[in-house]
């Protein structure tokens, strides 16, 4: 990690601590809740690992291990710290409901399944395939979103709602991609390598299915319950099932 993303994950971690102690001073119950998950802990990685073993462990074992998991791998790649903060950030950037940071760290399922995936590739790239493989399952099974560990995801990512989200093996997701509830995203037919490349900045409104070796360019838009079989250019929306093109940008004139 940089210099300058570890004072960004600092200045964040302070933010959010800063909101833990206004929202306990003003509410002595919920105060608890906060001492115990945010409070107590020294950084934001320590945090957020905890955070992951509490939403998938389903006894104090599991969430002691799943913990454990986790805390191992944002201490040997701090920049998936980085990566988190940054998703944390983009959440309150793009939903208008949110003004702060900690509503979305606490309650979010989309956002604590995305680091639990990240925790998951992790272990999946360093030969820990048994570990990888239980973090997706846990997730599908407790936070309804399933994205497999060899998938490649960008940052400030955004999964929206999340219920029902799939994103299969070697799928490629780009930097600011917001993905709604119920998406779909995988290969079309038998060889694995055939999946979907999604740019920066891509909508993917809810209910979309995108299939097959193919490109949703940066920018792009998806309309809710499309489905998308061919490339998307830069800028253009797919809408319908098929998908057919529209509010493609005007070609650049020559000079």
């Amino acid at each position: 990690m940089t210099e300058a993303a570890i004072v960004a994950s600092d200045s964040l971690w302070r933010e959010i601590r800063s909101e833990a102690e206004r929202a306990a001073a003003a509410d002595p119950v919920f105060g608890k809740v906060l001492a115990d998950t945010i409070l107590v802990h020294d950084d934001f990685a320590a945090a957020l690992a905890d955070l992951i073993g509490r939403r998938l462990g389903g006894s104090s074992a599991d969430r002691a291990r799943f913990a454990a998991f986790s805390r191992n791998a944002f201490g040997r790649s701090p920049e998936l710290v980085e990566a988190a903060s940054r998703d944390l950030r983009a959440i309150a950037l793009r939903d208008p409901a949110i003004a702060a940071l900690l509503p979305p760290l606490l309650h979010f399922k989309g956002y604590v399944a995305l680091q639990a995936w990240r925790v998951s590739n992790w272990h999946w790239l360093h030969g820990h395939v048994d570990a990888a493989l239980l973090f997706q399952n846990e997730a599908s099974n407790v936070l309804q979103v399933s994205i497999h560990p060899a998938a490649s995801i960008g940052s400030s990512v955004y999964l929206d709602h999340a219920t029902g989200i799939v994103i299969g093996a070697n799928v490629v997701i780009g930097d600011e991609v917001t993905i709604l509830q119920n998406v779909s995203i995988g290969r079309h037919g038998e060889l694995p390598t055939r999946s979907p490349r999604i740019g920066r900045g891509v909508y993917i409104g809810g209910g979309a299915t995108i299939l097959g070796d193919i490109s949703i360019g940066d920018f792009a838009k998806i309309g809710a319950g499309s489905v998308v079989t061919g490339d998307v250019p830069d800028g253009c929306t797919a809408v319908g099932n098929p998908a057919r093109l529209t509010n493609c940008p005007e070609p650049a004139s020559a000079a």
